[in-house]
């Protein structure tokens, strides 16, 4: 059985971490470096056609920009209409049955810009489309990821 510390030995990835403690963490990152900044309509915005209401949690666009660069990181190539189609829900129809709604792609789109800004993300081929994390931004998130582990090594429990 390892011990914590070859466990810490071996590369630490994004993958080696619970997908809310680093969407969490990522996005406290990016509102503390200002790399993401919400948009002015941000308080207003439906974050899906069938949703009836703006989020209520006011970090929830550093939230979904943190999700999205996990998205990429995961799952390489992904463009605006595949995280579209991740980030939809079901539409609550009442009586009638429930049907899939997109989400919406101008979150998506203005997130993806603002990610390419600060080089966390680039641009496939045009003959492959859709979007990766750059070796910058795997690096950094990879980074991240190694803190996060260590931080909960270093704190007993």
């Amino acid at each position: 059985m390892a011990t914590p510390k070859k466990a810490l030995r071996r590369a630490i990835t994004v993958k080696d971490i619970p997908a809310p403690t680093f969407i969490n963490a990522l996005a406290k990152h990016f509102k503390n470096t200002a790399a993401v900044e919400m948009p002015s309509w941000g308080d207003y915005a439906k974050t899906a056609s069938g949703k009836e209401l703006a989020p209520l949690n006011p970090d929830w666009y550093f939230i979904r920009a943190a999700s999205i660069a996990r998205k990429l990181y995961i799952r390489q190539g992904a463009g605006v209409g595949t995280l579209k189609d991740v980030y939809g829900i079901s539409k609550d129809r009442g009586t009638r049955p429930s049907h899939h709604a997109l989400g919406s792609g101008k979150i998506i789109r203005t997130i993806i810009h603002q990610l390419e800004k600060v080089k966390l993300v680039e641009k496939l081929p045009l003959k492959v489309g859709g979007r990766r994390i750059s070796t910058q931004g795997r690096r950094d998130m990879d980074r991240l990821a190694c803190k996060i582990v260590s931080e909960a090594v270093a704190v007993p429990q």
